[in-house]
């Protein structure tokens, strides 16, 4: 297997410093590390990294602007580090938008400890943007701990069947959307195009926490339905998407002839919190067929046995196809299971959606 080749473009001494040493102690060859996007582009003249490690807030140019840049020039996955901060948080979802793969936070304080002690995160996120389809970066529709991967059954045992209402039609549906690599451009392919007569949404998308309230208010202002970060007892209706808190998994639990979330602490579910076999076991008991599951983009396996399980509790079941994913993995895993009914294309999904509340009225 050919080395991965890193450019490192951070204006902090201690990240340039810190970073390339523990990439290359992993086998990850660091062709430069330089502290700003003008600098950057004196590098790129000599040679083409394989993946961009990029800082968000730089002087002379900023890290958005430099991203842009890139994706015209010559689409290539970038990593963001951006720090835990509502600015900072913002700043990485527009740069999210613009066409980066995945986002690993920093804290402005202790942050040489941080990165020591988050090696393996690091590392493995570079590893997984290698695996990207750089195509779809450019055409614009559009990581894991040292730990136990855990299945939905440490925060939803198995074996607790939904309510005896839970799989009779119901006048409300629900639609339920996981993702992860590439997620952030695809939804916001998909939720733009809704109307706001809609069927209510709860989506779970991977990514750290802090970032997922700057996000959801993103969508909020380019979508006609409500977008927001989901809070526990929020009621599941129409023309509202509900998107999972950072660091928290994301349930839905019947209420009467209603549905409503629940945020819940919990461990790690494959290496994620959220996880989308979370919320769609979750969507599976409490709704039923009275529910459609939408697997998207991403890295790994996480959703495809939810999936599954919502596809035997009489769901429909859709799954976003190879072209259009930036990463296959998660559909691939979830069509490979038996747990999808149909494949389409990214720009097909919101007509799919619009399925559901047609069958409502």
């Amino acid at each position: 297997m050919a080395r991965i080749r890193v450019l490192i473009v951070d204006d902090s001494a201690v990240v340039r410093q810190v970073v390339s040493g523990m990439l290359t102690e992993a086998g990850i060859e660091v062709m430069d590390a330089v502290a700003d996007p003008i600098a950057a582009m004196s590098r790129l003249v000599h040679g083409w990294p394989d993946v961009i490690l990029l800082d968000v807030e730089m002087p002379r140019m900023d890290g958005i602007t430099f991203l842009k840049k890139i994706m015209a020039e010559r689409p290539t996955p970038v990593v963001i580090c951006s720090t835990l901060t509502e600015k900072g948080a913002r700043t990485t979802i527009d740069a999210m938008a613009a066409g980066a793969v995945s986002v690993v936070a920093k804290p402005r304080l202790g942050l040489k400890q941080f990165l020591l002690e988050s090696a393996e995160e690091l590392t493995t996120t570079i590893r997984a943007a290698t695996r990207v389809n750089a195509a779809r970066l450019a055409r614009r529709h559009p990581i894991a701990a040292p730990v136990p991967k855990h299945t939905a059954d440490a925060v939803l045992p198995p074996g607790v069947p939904g309510t005896s209402g839970a799989l009779s039609q119901m006048t409300e549906r629900i639609v339920a959307i996981g993702t992860s690599t590439g997620g952030t451009q695809a939804l916001e392919v998909v939720l733009t195009a809704l109307p706001r007569v809609s069927p209510g949404i709860v989506v779970v998308q991977h990514m750290p926490e802090k970032f997922t309230a700057a996000f959801a208010e993103r969508l909020n202002r380019l979508c006609e339905i409500e977008v927001k970060e989901a809070q526990s007892n929020d009621r599941v209706t129409q023309g509202r998407a509900l998107i999972a808190p950072g660091g928290k998994h994301l349930a839905v639990r019947r209420s009467g002839a209603q549905h409503v979330v629940e945020v819940i602490d919990g461990p790690l579910v494959n290496r994620h919190r959220p996880s989308v076999d979370v919320l769609f076991r979750s969507v599976a008991r409490s709704a039923g067929r009275n529910a459609l599951g939408i697997i998207m983009t991403g890295m790994g396996d996480d959703g495809a046995a939810g999936l599954a399980e919502m596809h035997a509790a009489g769901a429909r079941t859709v799954a976003q196809d190879e072209e259009s994913c930036v990463v296959f993995g998660m559909p691939r895993e979830a069509i490979k299971r038996g747990g999808v009914d149909k494949v389409v294309p990214l720009s097909a999904i919101s007509k799919e959606i619009a399925l559901v509340q047609a069958q409502r009225s």
